[in-house]
């Protein structure tokens, strides 16, 4: 069971660098906006499903950003098979991840805490 566990790890993380370079460089969806950074993909372990889990920066409308993603998903799914080779590519599932616009919005907390004690 561990040696699955570990060509899955793989799976995602090959997946996570071939998407990244998919949004960045190819993809031609007039409503992904913004700088998209793929930071996880978690596929299932029947290689279905790929959850793929999307940080949004500098974007005019996350929310618009996010569904453009989703229906270039047949896109980025096809590219991908093309890329990994594997026998079956999973479907694409995206969802926000918060966490980096999370710890920016903590870190300047901190900051401001720090520069009001420094005073």
């Amino acid at each position: 069971m561990p040696k699955n566990n570990n060509r899955l790890g793989r799976i995602d993380e090959e997946y996570r660098k071939e998407l990244s370079q998919l949004i960045s460089y190819e993809l031609k969806e007039p409503s992904v906006t913004g700088m998209v950074s793929v930071t996880r993909v978690k596929v299932t372990p029947d290689l279905k499903f790929a959850k793929v889990s999307v940080s949004i920066l500098n974007s005019k409308d996350v929310k618009e950003t996010l569904a453009g993603l989703k229906k270039s998903s047949g896109f980025l799914r096809s590219e991908l098979a093309k890329r990994v080779n594997l026998r079956n590519t999973p479907e694409l599932v995206f969802e926000l991840d918060e966490s980096l616009e999370y710890g920016a919005r903590i870190d300047k907390i901190i900051n401001e805490l720090n520069n009001k004690n420094n005073k």
